[in-house]
């Protein structure tokens, strides 16, 4: 586990609709990545999923807007968003397969939810084929940074992409947590970079 700082900025919504920002200097702390700091964040390539978490930040309901940058390598590309964690093992995620964004055959397979440990990739597409999947509608380049809005409205899980009015995808949620850590998430054999995070609590 490491502790490193970057800037976020979190905005508190009250029950009367006032809303505070602050750009603040979070710690992370990792689990089975290393975390690296330039102009944005980068989580390493390893053997299985890893995450850089918020530290002393609970998650509940609200909106998470962000740039992701994978790569153009099948199975190797696996980068997104993951909340609701209650531990290392047991989070609520979604991520992005940049190597399907432009693809003839697997473009319905670009963004994906999961429900760690139980309800996997695997096992939701077998049990629930496109269900959980969808296309990436904006179409960005692969190898490109790409913007996201995930909504979380317990149970409900939207996700937006640049220039779509429309989620590109619409869940809900299979975990029974409610609350919990939030991070930035890599799946197995990949690498992410992530920048502009914003945070908005309601």
């Amino acid at each position: 586990m490491r502790t490193i700082l970057f800037i976020i900025t979190i905005i508190l919504t009250s029950h009367l609709g006032f809303a505070q920002s602050t750009d603040k200097a979070y710690e992370w702390d990792t689990y089975n990545r290393k975390l690296s700091i330039g102009n944005d964040l980068h989580l390493d390539t390893q053997k299985g999923s890893g995450y850089a978490k918020i530290k002393d930040l609970e998650f509940s309901n609200g909106v998470i807007e962000l740039e992701i940058k994978g790569k153009d390598q099948r199975g190797r590309s696996f980068v997104g968003l993951a909340f609701h964690g209650i531990n290392d093992s047991t989070y609520d995620a979604v991520y992005f397969r940049p190597f399907n964004f432009l693809s003839e055959t697997k473009a319905a397979n670009a963004v994906q939810y999961i429900s760690h440990p139980k309800n996997t990739w695997h096992s939701l597409r077998k049990a629930y084929p496109g269900k959980y999947e969808s296309t990436m509608d904006s179409k960005p380049n692969s190898n490109d940074w790409f913007k996201i809005k995930i909504v979380i409205k317990y149970p409900t899980v939207k996700v937006y992409t640049e220039g779509i009015d429309t989620p590109i995808l619409e869940v809900k949620q299979l975990s029974k947590q409610k609350h919990g850590w939030i991070g930035i998430w890599a799946g197995n054999g990949s690498e992410g970079c992530f920048r502009n995070i914003k945070i908005t609590q309601f």
